[in-house]
């Protein structure tokens, strides 16, 4: 059984075998759902019974450190051309997610060491927001790792180190700041379309905050949040917003066309777009100092 989504204006596609019965656990997935036919899937992730053998010739070509809790991918380049990736959801778990797509990630299967329902639907997530980051950075697209609420018509993205206040922040808009609703607490996605316009969209992915919502608003502004005694926020420079969004993109930037894609849209979402960096303490006082200077 196939079924078709669309985030941010891009369809993509996943597959499970007929017998499978994980489709009501993917009701994240609902709000997005479109009929077969809506437009060209830019990707399909088919979720396959084989077994999963390692090929002897892969090269390791990506494997990041990451701290406890944070998602652990290990990507290598095959002897077929295409890409291996190893999974798993702590760096203290075995990989039992492997996913094999081809080289321009347009295609891919997802493999299981097991049939537990939480590897399963890990790995499905996981899987689904690589190919969706790899395939539309070249198409002015950017997956980012944000939380991001909603006030007066726009989207505002909050932006931190896991840990670091990102939802603590967006909670103390909803709390403090009237008219605010939450967009997407984890993974919202970006675009910046061929008029000009720079719109953030909602996602199927939302970290640890169930807050899967088909929603859209042009960007309003871009907040990193820093800890720090004192609450007070200040416009950032052209480089350093560049370096801010860039750290904060999905995107396996070795790979040219990816890097040559988020490139171009970070160029162009950093000369039209505010971006701000807060300096400030987990308290109402920082939603007021941020929105007084961003919703102005």
């Amino acid at each position: 059984m196939t079924k078709h989504y669309k985030v941010a204006g891009h369809v993509f596609s996943l597959s499970v075998p007929e017998s499978c019965t994980l489709w009501p656990r993917l009701t994240q997935y609902e709000p997005f759902e479109v009929p077969e036919g809506s437009g060209e899937p830019l990707f399909n992730l088919e979720l396959v019974r084989d077994t999963y053998e390692p090929l002897a010739d892969r090269e390791l070509v990506y494997d990041a450190p990451t701290e406890e809790g944070e998602t652990v991918i290990k990507l290598y380049h095959n002897g077929d051309g295409g890409w291996d990736f190893d999974m798993s959801p702590d760096k203290n778990i075995p990989f039992r997610s492997h996913m094999r797509s081809t080289e321009d990630f347009s295609s891919a299967v997802l493999m299981l060491d097991n049939r537990k329902v939480s590897e399963a639907l890990f790995g499905i997530n996981n899987s689904l927001m690589l190919l969706f980051a790899f395939r539309t950075a070249p198409l002015d697209t950017l997956e980012m790792h944000a939380s991001m609420v909603g006030n007066s018509g726009k989207a505002f993205l909050f932006l931190a180190r896991s840990g670091t206040g990102k939802s603590t922040h967006s909670s103390l808009w909803l709390e403090h700041v009237p008219g605010t609703e939450l967009m997407n607490d984890d993974n919202p996605i970006v675009r910046v379309w061929p008029d000009g316009r720079i719109i953030a969209y909602g996602s199927p992915w939302s970290g640890k905050t169930p807050c899967y919502r088909n929603v859209e608003a042009p960007v309003g502004a871009f907040v990193r949040i820093r800890r720090c005694p004192e609450n007070k926020i200040a416009p950032l420079g052209l480089l350093e917003s560049y370096a801010l969004l860039y750290s904060s993109s999905s995107g396996f930037k070795a790979d040219k066309a990816i890097a040559d894609g988020l490139h171009s849209t970070l160029e162009r979402i950093v000369t039209t777009t505010p971006c701000y960096v807060l300096d400030c303490r987990p308290d109402e006082e920082a939603a007021r100092v941020c929105s007084a200077e961003v919703l102005k």
